[in-house]
């Protein structure tokens, strides 16, 4: 009989863990419940943000690269065959950035490397055009992390 009240008191002990844990869990389930679609509105709004500052970007460069095509069109010899093969180079990067499939893996280089392209073009032509919605060094001592 002694043994009896010990398996009681020892049940009562492991029914309050399990509480905690049964409530940890509930708390958790509900948590993850109210948050889900909170969590898929933010998203929406931050792609959405980012969706737009990639294709004003992208409009940004496309404009440059039209007007330079139009001068090398109206006079073939406008710009070096170095700059002539640079804005080439820039066209394909844009017509190549896939805008309807954001997760391909290819988007940041691609992005990348029309910038790298674009700041070519500039400093070989040696003029001072920049992207308004991208941070320029002179921006970079503003940043806050």
């Amino acid at each position: 009989m002694d043994s009896q009240p010990l398996n009681s008191l020892g049940d009562i002990f492991e029914s309050s863990l399990n509480l905690e844990n049964i409530h940890f869990e509930e708390g958790f389930n509900d948590g993850y419940k109210d948050g889900l679609p909170t969590g898929k509105e933010e998203a929406r709004q931050v792609g959405l943000k980012h969706g737009f500052q990639i294709g004003e970007e992208l409009g940004f460069y496309r404009g440059c690269i039209d007007v330079w095509s139009s001068a090398i069109q109206l006079d073939p010899n406008c710009f070096s065959s170095r700059v002539q093969k640079n804005i080439r180079a820039m066209d394909e990067l844009a017509r190549a950035y896939p805008v309807l499939e954001p997760d391909n893996e290819s988007v940041d280089e691609i992005m990348e490397s029309l910038r790298l392209k674009f700041r070519s073009v500039c400093a070989t032509l040696n003029v001072k055009l920049e992207y308004s919605g991208y941070p320029s060094a002179s921006d970079v001592k503003d940043f806050e992390f």
